[in-house]
């Protein structure tokens, strides 16, 4: 009977691990993570309010800003950190302090924090590393990176893997260093589960732009558009449209044709004079019937994506761009 109650109890626990979800202060780690990471200050302002308001403690956000440093260099942490003090400026009630930081034991024995290093990098990669083609930098990850700063005790190993991954998540040209992390945040401590759900989610919230369709250049249009847009042509005469956040075209009528707009990425706008906009999300498709005043862009905390095709295209076809879509206007759309 013993041997039965501890195999339900281990049967237990290995279902609440496989089960684990992505918490919401999880989410707000994550988050703040991202956007420093991409150096997008004005997105990260409202994101640390949400970590702060979701149980992020202060000292916590400190210290996953101060971690990323390694990851993202100073200017983007110390520009973070800034943010944080600003926000902090009008602290709220239900904002917490956090555990009170203490000076860590190893930054005082250069060789407790290379142990220290060495035990922390051999976990996460799941065996032994070394780093011999370059001793130097094999020296700053275990006694620097995996020492120095994960002697801290504000946040979990669980928890600085979520924010390295997040980070990673949000800068071009470092995919294997994200895929290295994504299976080192299961090592210590997340499940796979967990793991593959920040990225979608990530993903699906507009912090990153994760697709399969060219991101192309510069909008040769940008000047009838409110931030930075990017044109790829895809072929067939279908044109991939990506939107930076808060980028949105000018109002503007296709005359004698009917534009079609299908979502393919992050979160985005669409709204025909005197009605209600409509939020697009991948998957949504709209058809614009000739004539119609209209515009569309990305919402204001998130890339967006879509590809556009015109059809019905009658003889003198054209379009007409009108006046700019305001802020006033544009900042007053609330997504549900």
């Amino acid at each position: 009977m013993q041997r039965i109650v501890i195999s339900l109890i281990a049967i237990m626990t290995m279902i609440t691990v496989n089960a684990q979800t992505l918490t919401e202060r999880q989410k707000g780690l994550a988050a703040c993570a991202c956007l420093m990471a991409q150096g997008d200050m004005n997105r990260l302002e409202p994101a640390v309010r949400m970590a702060l308001d979701n149980g992020v403690t202060i000292n916590e956000l400190k210290e996953a800003f101060s971690q990323l440093y390694a990851y993202t260099g100073f200017p983007r942490s110390l520009n973070a950190l800034g943010v944080l003090s600003k926000v902090l400026e009008s602290k709220q009630a239900n904002w917490q302090e956090g555990k009170p930081w203490t000076r860590p034991a190893e930054w005082d024995d250069a060789k407790k924090a290379y142990e220290l290093g060495t035990k922390n990098q051999t976990q996460l990669s799941g065996k032994p590393f070394n780093y011999e083609f370059c001793p130097q930098d094999d020296y700053y990850l275990k006694s620097h990176l995996f020492g120095d700063i994960f002697a801290g005790d504000q946040l979990s190993a669980a928890d600085r893997e979520i924010v390295t991954v997040a980070a990673l998540s949000g800068l071009e040209g470092v995919a294997p260093q994200l895929a290295a992390h994504k299976q080192g945040a299961v090592n210590m401590g997340n499940s796979q589960q967990l793991v593959d759900e920040l990225c979608a989610w990530l993903c699906k919230e507009g912090y990153t732009l994760d697709t399969k369709w060219p991101k192309g250049d510069p909008n040769p249009y940008g000047k009838y558009f409110i931030g930075q847009s990017y044109l790829a042509d895809v072929g067939g005469g279908v044109i991939n449209v990506t939107f930076e956040p808060r980028c949105r075209n000018n109002w503007h009528i296709h005359h004698k044709q009917v534009q079609v707009l299908i979502c393919v990425a992050g979160r985005g706008w669409y709204q025909e004079w005197g009605k209600t906009p409509i939020p697009m999300t991948p998957g949504t498709v709209i058809a614009i019937p000739a004539e119609v005043k209209h515009w569309h862009g990305a919402q204001k905390d998130s890339w967006f994506q879509h590809l556009t095709y015109h059809k019905d295209v009658q003889e003198g076809a054209s379009n007409e761009w009108c006046e700019p879509v305001d802020d006033a206007t544009y900042d007053a759309l609330k997504a549900k």
